[in-house]
């Protein structure tokens, strides 16, 4: 069987369905209630696994207005420093346990995805049962060592990094002790399109990396990127969630309404249905049907003794008669009684 993983009391891997976490972000626009709105959808669309940020800014960036730290891209970012973008899209951490309690009353998990040490130790105090790591700290090595001695599962996005720098972030989490990790390939642009996703990258992965379970992490507006990628291997899809675009906020633009998280969720389970174990025989919806496959019947009225050929015989449905590949048997073979016309072939009826 191929790897599997527990996570909370979830599985991802094996022969588990797939595997979909729901990554809130900034989508909760600073309040609570609209955040534990977020979480109760989540739940309620299909969602496995419930994600959220915890940062601060000062966690994540110095408070400086200075070039460096000035955002120049994206729409809903630009004009604002890293300290500002970071202030308005942080979830709070006071709203950890109040978030996890909506979850669990739909026996979902929820969990914190860290980026710096003090946030591993955050969540750590609130027995966060496993960690994702983000693409832009797929490259930070001591902040990797600290969530891999945790000793817990860990989910890791690769946007961005070249083979080498994924390498060296999955060898760091083994060495330090992370024995199950999940490798979600991403393309990092907000939002990303269809051309760019590279989707035939979860194959590569699972290549270079058998020991592992394989995922995507996506960020464009549509779905069928993550519902392909299913028949591609992928056993985790995370994708963003929000009430409602209109709403605005840094992390709209590519993120799911629910409804459109909830089609996304329907659509991979069909696929997973669809999918079968690849075994060259018939299905048994199939098996009534083989009775209108085509056979050998005589197509004329044939007196006895009379020889069998084309002009006489033919194949046509239904099935009833001898099978097609035994027409050139059939062929210049004497009729043993009058065969009327419309009668299915068989041995019987030759000579």
């Amino acid at each position: 069987m191929p790897k599997e993983i527990q996570l909370a009391n979830k599985k991802a891997g094996g022969d588990n369905p797939c595997l979909i976490i729901a990554e809130l972000s900034a989508n909760h626009h600073q309040d609570l209630e609209q955040a534990k709105k977020l979480v109760k959808t989540a739940c309620e669309v299909g969602t496995d696994v419930v994600k959220i940020q915890t940062y601060t800014p000062d966690t994540m960036t110095l408070d400086s207005t200075t070039d460096p730290f000035q955002v120049k891209i994206n729409k809903a970012w630009k004009n604002k420093t890293l300290h500002q973008l970071y202030k308005i899209a942080q979830t709070p951490w006071g709203w950890y346990e109040e978030l996890e309690k909506v979850a669990r009353e739909y026996d979902v998990p929820l969990i914190g995805t860290p980026y710096d040490l003090t946030s591993v130790d955050f969540l750590e105090s609130k027995n966060c049962p496993f960690y994702k790591v983000a693409s832009f700290e797929a490259t930070d090595i001591q902040f990797l060592k600290k969530v891999a001695l945790t000793k817990k599962p860990v989910i890791i996005s690769r946007g961005m990094t070249t083979f080498e720098e994924i390498s060296q972030a999955i060898s760091v989490l083994k060495e330090f002790g992370a024995s199950e990790i999940i490798l979600l390939h991403c393309v990092s642009a907000y939002p990303s399109v269809p051309k760019d996703l590279n989707i035939l990258a979860v194959v590569e992965l699972q290549k270079k990396f058998p020991d592992l379970v394989v995922g995507l992490s996506e960020h464009s507006i549509k779905i069928a990127p993550a519902v392909a990628t299913i028949a591609l291997g992928a056993k985790v899809i995370e994708r963003h969630l929000i009430l409602k675009r209109e709403d605005g906020g840094p992390d709209a633009a590519f993120s799911l309404e629910p409804k459109e998280f909830s089609e996304m969720v329907k659509e991979i389970r069909e696929v997973e249905q669809a999918l079968g174990d690849g075994i060259l025989e018939p299905v048994p919806a199939e098996i009534e049907n083989k009775q209108f496959r085509r056979s050998l019947w005589a197509i004329k009225e044939i007196k006895q003794g009379e020889e069998l050929t084309k002009e006489n015989v033919g194949s046509f449905r239904p099935s009833t008669g001898l099978k097609p590949a035994d027409l050139p048997k059939v062929i210049g073979k004497k009729a043993k009684q009058d065969i009327p016309f419309a009668t299915p072939l068989n041995w019987d009826l030759i000579d």
